[in-house]
């Protein structure tokens, strides 16, 4: 596009409109951030117009479709939006009272479909490969990413042995001072991007050690210091993050990094299984048979 403010493009473009397309114009210049986080029904309600016609306004504007220029308005907004924002945002977008609780089901699902379709599967088999041959791995995530983090590091450890979190900004000296070439370090931030996590990835590549980045979209901040840049969408109108697409792109490298290294897993979990029953660490059924 010529136009790289959407905004800006819409509002160039009202006096070679349509009627129908100068109100669905002017519902998105007055609620610029929202209406990038309506799919093409509740718009085109909203708007007054017909989905076909929200349809022929994503065309007449140049893009293949709506969900190319919905993106290209989220790139727009989300990352600017304060968590008080996001807030207000939940309630001007899921307004009705029960099918709200479906939309973000429903969300989620067009999440991990967005991710499917974007998938580099070069670069996971390079990100796979990186980490099945790590001398020790290192994943940064904070904030709400950590929750992430923290579950693939658990895994990551039960397959490989030699993954750990870096806890935070404070410790990073202490735990990173020794990186080097064979090392790999993981870094996970969505909207809002933390700056620890990217001092971090940055630290790593300037060691020389190989970075891996999981993030939204090749407009992070991460991806200029990255090795192999992996994205999972995690777009949903709340002052939440969505990670059901992110978390599911990490099941995938877990799985795929324990089929390379079945062997080693197995004995791992012999040990690793001996010792939880040692402790008691999972309740069992006493009703079993």
């Amino acid at each position: 596009m010529k136009n790289d403010n959407i905004y800006n493009l819409i509002a160039e473009k009202i006096p070679e409109m349509s009627k129908s397309h100068k109100k669905i114009a002017s519902f998105i210049l007055n609620n610029t951030n929202v209406v990038p986080f309506l799919n093409v029904a509740t718009l085109a309600k909203k708007a007054g117009v017909s989905e076909a016609t929200v349809v022929r306004f994503a065309s007449f504007l140049g893009y293949s479709g709506y969900p190319e220029l919905q993106s290209r308005m989220q790139n727009s907004i989300q990352k600017q939006l304060t968590t008080t924002e996001r807030l207000k945002m939940t309630t001007d977008v899921y307004d009705d009272r029960d099918q709200w609780i479906y939309d973000i089901f429903y969300g989620d699902v067009e999440n991990i479909k967005s991710t499917i379709e974007k998938l580099d599967i070069e670069k996971f088999h390079q990100a796979v490969g990186l980490l099945q041959n790590a001398d020790r791995i290192y994943i940064a995530a904070n904030r709400s990413a950590a929750s992430l983090g923290i579950f693939l590091q658990y895994y990551l450890n039960i397959i490989l042995g030699h993954a750990e979190m870096v806890r935070s900004i404070e410790n990073l000296s202490e735990q990173l001072y020794n990186l080097n070439e064979k090392d790999v370090v993981i870094g996970i931030s969505f909207p809002r991007y933390t700056n620890s996590t990217i001092q971090t990835i940055t630290f790593a590549k300037e060691r020389g050690s190989k970075t891996i980045c999981i993030t939204d979209s090749l407009l992070s901040p991460l991806i200029p210091y990255a090795d192999v840049a992996l994205t999972a969408t995690s777009q949903m109108p709340t002052f939440i993050d969505s990670f059901t697409a992110p978390l599911s792109l990490i099941n995938a490298l877990v799985v795929c990094i324990g089929k390379g290294r079945m062997k080693e897993a197995e004995s791992r979990l012999e040990k690793i299984e001996a010792a939880w029953d040692r402790f008691g660490v999972f309740h069992k059924n006493d009703f079993a048979e």
